[in-house]
């Protein structure tokens, strides 16, 4: 796959709600981004954690903003008044990652807006498999934009990362903290759609997907060759049978 690239031309706003400090700028496309920074604390693995679990997400076909690469110039800084904000600015100079912005999106509430058990189920699935902690009732990470949940920031996904020397063997584990999703409560069809997603992920859509990591960002992951343990990873955690969904099931189950 092959991202588009866009070259920051100008810092809009922060997003200061969020942990890694994202911001709004405007692209050399006269587009606008939220940038996520890869001088932020998290670093670059949580530019890969976005890349990856958001172009699966894609694959499920569940809607994510478009993903690009974004390359920033710290000359950026010099307009900004905040010395925290221009730090990030300059240590995030070269490639970093933006989600195309949705104007007018509205932060998804769980009460408001009802979501389909198919449609839940979906989502759980997908974020049990890539191991996201962060969709919960507290920072649920959805936007409701023209009539559809769009899923956002997936920087905290695929947390093995940051600890390759148990990362492969932990491949096939459950995820526990699937009980903590927002959406557990109404995911009754993970079964249902458990056949259908796995046959989606393909090990080309996969090598795909995990392809398109600039070879940059790898590096502060160990190099070039950590692009094969990321597919390996995958692979592995799609091999039946899968503890990830019994412990959805077993979650939801839980709340009946």
């Amino acid at each position: 796959m092959q991202l588009r690239t866009v070259e920051a031309r100008r810092y809009v706003t922060p997003l200061k709600e969020g942990g890694s400090m994202p911001a709004i700028v405007e692209g050399d496309d006269a587009g606008l981004y939220v940038l996520k920074f890869r001088g932020s604390g998290q670093g670059p693995r949580a530019l890969i954690a976005e890349l990856v679990a958001g172009e699966i997400a894609r694959a499920l076909g569940l809607d994510v903003p478009e993903i690009v690469l974004m390359t920033l110039d710290p000359v950026l800084a010099r307009t900004e008044g905040d010395p925290e904000i221009q730090a990030l600015i300059r240590a995030s100079g070269g490639l970093n990652l933006a989600l195309d912005y949705l104007p007018g999106a509205v932060t998804f509430d769980p009460v408001a807006w009802p979501v389909d058990p198919e449609l839940a189920s979906r989502i759980v699935w997908f974020d049990a498999f890539v191991t996201n902690v962060d969709r919960t009732a507290k920072n649920v990470n959805m936007m409701v934009w023209h009539r559809r949940l769009r899923l956002i920031d997936h920087g905290a996904a695929l947390y093995m990362h940051h600890d390759w020397d148990t990362a492969l063997a932990r491949s096939r584990d459950a995820f526990s903290r699937v009980r903590d999703h927002v959406l557990i409560g109404r995911a009754r069809r993970i079964a249902t759609v458990d056949a259908e997603l796995t046959s989606k992920l393909t090990p080309a859509v996969l090598a795909d997907i995990v392809n398109a990591i600039p070879v940059e960002w790898l590096a502060d992951a160990g190099g070039e060759s950590r692009r094969a343990d990321y597919l390996q990873y995958l692979t592995q955690r799609l091999e039946a049978p899968r503890a990830f969904v019994e412990e959805a099931q077993r979650a939801n189950a839980g709340l009946l």
